[in-house]
């Protein structure tokens, strides 16, 4: 059993894209869904889609690289853990790189991105960094 699904989640990500495979499978969860979703929408991933085997469902991440087959993604960090969860109001939401990356977190209005939820005005958990 995992006991960071999340961070699995990243780390799967972070393997396939050192070694340029175009695609990575990742077990399903409504907040792995979110985060994917996220990915797309800020352009780091291609595409992703749910993919139903008899046993299990999976999420495939189609990933993205540049024209000199450089990822998108430079770095997938971890920020909040089970061991020790990290917590932001909206004022205290960080920027990634002086706002070149991008923050998911979770909150009462759902999963989004650090800048929709200082938008929002909405704090939560701080989930991962993506730059």
């Amino acid at each position: 059993m995992i006991s960071d699904p999340i961070a699995d989640m990243l780390t799967r990500m972070r393997n396939a894209l050192k070694a340029r495979h175009p695609k990575v499978d990742v077990p399903a969860s409504n907040l792995k869904t979110e985060i994917a979703r996220i990915l797309k929408d800020e352009g780091y991933i291609l595409n992703y889609k749910i993919v139903d085997d008899a046993n299990h469902k999976a999420i495939r991440v189609y990933l993205k690289y540049t024209t000199a087959n450089q990822p998108v993604i430079s770095n997938l960090e971890r920020v909040s853990r089970p061991g020790c969860r990290v917590y932001v109001g909206h004022k205290e939401i960080p920027k990634v790189l002086g706002g070149l990356g991008v923050n998911i977190l979770t909150t009462p209005k759902g999963v989004m991105t650090g800048k929709s939820a200082r938008h929002e005005g909405v704090g939560g958990e701080l989930l991962c960094q993506i730059w």
